[in-house]
């Protein structure tokens, strides 16, 4: 309480606690950004809780463990002093923690119930996965518990395996993140060592980061699997609507019941890790079925989409496909999309074949809009073939085949 005395504390105001986790500080790093971030959207009272003199590092982890109890009993002192003091509420506290910082959050619940919201940025897992609530993050440490899984890895991975909380977030299946290095990689660089290993565990306070500023950007699908969510199982959003992951995923309405998994892909690159799903159905048109790889380009006012690869197979004239994308822009921002297709495998320019797509359509994870694209003609392989918004339906479009190939989704 001393060393926050003079310090620019409001008790009408609710009060954030970022807390680090193993071999790390509060200052020079992402626990200031974060508190920037966040004070740029809230007033809040925002605390970077430094406890690097007590979080170790691997060699001395056991250690490091056992000072979780330490903090969290001083971070919850605190808090008794301000509710007796101050008559501050426990429900005015947001603790967020990564790796063993997400540990120490845990015992803060456990000693001072009543916290609202406590997030754990790919909590630690080493002495705590498969252990009892009263070791472990757990929903029944706050009000609100929601989790991010960035590195789960059976076997090489730091980070909690299991849901533990009321929202689970597992950002491209939790295990490996776009961006970070073969885990093996360090093999060939053991100077790289300590970032390999590290990486996956610290995207998560990456997404975070990146997650204040992009309210819509982290949208997540309930869904019981990784695979059931690649394979469009889980699209789109049902009536109740997804979360996003991050800083808002706070539901309006109370949670009784822990243990729902969402899934969602993610960019690869700091200030473009947020993506919006949709579901492609496009219609082909030309003369011969070809074997290809089929690829698409967004383009807006101010920004286009890297070139996604949508689907591979067999395509047949007249007949609608359809595959996923996760594109850095929304649909609802692009005017024009380009269409481009590769043989599969390369064919010879005596037998070279032209391919088209008479209508692409986006079907928005979010609420179930469809977006519609048009053009007429067909292209030769690797030449980009655009399309507008359509204006109408076209005569040639009305009553066509559909058919769905699993095989694509």
């Amino acid at each position: 309480m001393q060393s926050l005395q003079g310090a620019p504390f409001d008790a009408s105001h609710r009060t954030c606690f970022i807390v680090h986790g193993m071999g790390d500080r509060a200052e020079n790093n992402w626990v200031p950004q974060l508190c920037q971030e966040i004070l740029q959207v809230e007033d809040v009272n925002c605390i970077g809780v430094d406890w690097h003199h007590g979080s170790g590092n691997l060699l001395i982890y056991n250690q490091a463990t056992s000072n979780v109890r330490v903090v969290g009993a001083e971070i919850a002192s605190v808090l008794r002093t301000w509710q007796n003091e101050l008559d501050y509420s426990p429900t005015n506290v947001h603790i967020i923690g990564h790796s063993l910082g997400a540990q120490v959050a845990a015992e803060v619940g456990k000693r001072h119930p009543g916290i609202r919201r406590i997030t754990g940025l790919d909590p630690a897992r080493l002495h705590f996965e498969d252990t009892p609530r009263e070791v472990s993050l757990d929903a029944s440490d706050a009000n609100f518990v929601d989790i991010i899984h960035t590195d789960t890895h059976p076997l090489l991975g730091l980070g909690l395996m299991k849901p533990a909380g009321h929202f689970d977030f597992y950002p491209n299946g939790g295990q490996h993140m776009p961006g970070c290095p073969d885990r093996l990689s360090f093999l060939n660089n053991m100077n790289a060592l300590v970032e390999t290993i590290a990486c996956n565990h610290q995207q998560a306070s990456r997404y975070y980061i990146e997650s204040v500023r992009s309210p819509g950007g982290f949208l997540s699908y309930p869904c019981p699997d990784y695979e059931s969510f690649k394979d469009g199982s889980c699209f789109p959003c049902p009536p109740a609507g997804c979360p996003p992951m991050g800083h808002y995923s706070e539901p309006e309405h109370s949670v009784t019941s822990g243990g729902q998994t969402y899934y969602l892909h993610t960019g690869p690159d700091p200030g473009h890790f947020s993506s919006y799903r949709y579901k492609v159905t496009l219609i082909i048109l030309g003369a011969w079925k070809v074997s290809a790889q089929i690829f698409i380009t967004l383009f807006g006012d101010e920004r286009s989409s890297d070139e996604h690869q949508v689907m591979t197979g067999s395509f047949t004239p007249g007949d609608s496909y359809s595959g996923f994308i996760d594109s850095e822009i929304k649909v609802d921002e692009v005017n024009c999309v380009d269409f481009l297709w590769t043989p599969s495998p390369p064919q010879s320019n005596v037998l070279r074949h032209q391919m088209g797509a008479a209508k692409i359509d986006f079907q928005s994870g979010e609420d179930g809009r469809i977006f519609s694209f048009c053009t007429t003609g067909t292209v030769r392989d690797n030449t980009a073939q655009t399309l507008g918004l359509c204006r109408e339906t076209p005569y040639w479009l009305q009553g066509h085949r559909t058919k769905t190939l699993r095989d694509f989704l």
